[in-house]
């Protein structure tokens, strides 16, 4: 709610909501709102938050990497399994020989548990294809989820994943900024641009490519930056004012002060982190002290964060990373709000979306606390009850 005060997340002891519309029109203690002619839903206690919003995810893809999952406890890196042929290239396989009915099939699998941990607004990210039918297909598919489970599905262009096989290096990413991201934009498959800067994947010069291709196509960009090393793309996403700039283990302060510049996001993603077993932790107290909003998500995806629970990534962003319980549901809401370019919803305001989860629980510090807690005893989207 609202803050008040003191306090950074305006919790309202015995509140109350009035919707009308789907939207938010009042907020404030139980006896402040006039509930004339109102129905009213009784929730017992409990707690209500914004719908949680999972701000990055892989959530369309063919197969799973669970072998992988035993090649890493046996001491294998990142990037000794993307060098065996495994990592993004593997699941690129099997996404493309997949039909798009049965990707959509297992999206909807995977989004159905995203909502009931509560999610009310889910980004979901091409990028398993790397030709651009492929890539197409797939956010056909991420398009034919929205609404599914009561999940606003936000679709975003993933057009810098991994170098297909054998491929020519410039000739690709010419081909990605010259052709693919312009027949996207054309089709309103996307909601934005996003790309893997990183040595494993492709330079800051290289993705600056594909981000003037997208700013020429009116679309905003979202970046993969500073996961592994620091290659300077969270300075470079914060010149193309990026909405976001994700994972960032490995951010420095110059990267820090630009996207406070910016405006850009952190998203930090503590899932992958833990499938990956690393120990460089992002500079938290770096991005609050220059001022950067942080969102958090569960990256889901079938080889380094293979989650479908918000709670849980509240919990983990708590215990590895350091936030506090408020920063990490804010960073489930208004902040993974932003990150998406969302300003109609992510708070319990007048003028917001209804999107809302009821919560079992008597401290609202219990999201960040348990782990895996289930999800929300009730999920409101819009105002309608899921």
């Amino acid at each position: 709610m609202q803050p008040r005060g003191d306090d950074p997340l305006g919790r309202i002891d015995d509140g109350a909501v009035r919707l009308s519309d789907g939207c938010i029109v009042a907020v404030g203690r139980r006896g402040e709102i006039d509930a004339a002619g109102a129905e009213i839903i009784d929730l017992g206690g409990g707690w209500l938050t914004p719908g949680l919003i999972d701000c990055h995810t892989h959530l369309v893809f063919g197969g799973t990497r669970a072998h992988e999952h035993a090649m890493r406890r046996a001491g294998a890196s990142y990037e000794e399994i993307a060098a065996a042929g495994g990592g993004i290239v593997s699941t690129v396989r099997a996404t493309r020989a997949a039909s798009e009915e049965q990707l959509l099939a297992a999206a909807r699998r995977r989004l159905d548990a995203l909502a009931a941990s509560g999610a009310t607004t889910v980004e979901v990210k091409s990028g398993y294809g790397l030709d651009a039918d492929t890539e197409v297909k797939m956010l056909r598919v991420a398009r034919a989820l929205d609404g599914h489970a009561g999940v606003s599905v936000v679709p975003t262009f993933l057009a810098l994943h991994a170098l297909p096989p054998g491929a020519d290096r410039a000739a690709y990413v010419e081909q990605v900024a010259r052709e693919t991201t312009p027949r996207i934009a054309e089709a309103g498959l996307a909601r934005s641009v996003d790309a893997f800067c990183e040595r494993i994947a492709f330079t800051a010069e290289e993705v600056e490519q594909v981000f003037a291709a997208a700013a020429r196509a009116g679309l905003p960009v979202r970046l993969h930056a500073e996961q592994l090393s620091n290659s300077n793309g969270a300075a470079m996403a914060s010149r193309f004012k990026a909405l976001s700039a994700d994972h960032l283990e490995h951010l420095d302060a110059d990267g820090a002060r630009a996207m406070a510049a910016a405006g850009t996001v952190a998203v930090l993603l503590p899932a992958a982190f833990y499938c990956l077993r690393e120990t460089h932790l992002p500079p938290v107290a770096l991005l609050r002290e220059a001022g950067v909003r942080i969102a958090i998500a569960t990256d889901c995806n079938p080889g380094t964060s293979p989650t479908l629970s918000l709670p849980l990534v509240m919990n983990m962003a708590a215990t590895l990373f350091g936030l506090s319980p408020g920063e990490a549901l804010a960073g489930m809401t208004v902040h993974a709000a932003a990150a998406l370019g969302l300003d109609d919803r992510g708070r319990i305001a007048p003028g917001q979306r209804a999107d809302l989860c009821a919560w079992d629980i008597n401290e609202i510090d219990e999201l960040a606390y348990w782990i895996g807690l289930p999800g929300p005893s009730r999920r409101f989207v819009a105002g309608e009850q899921r």
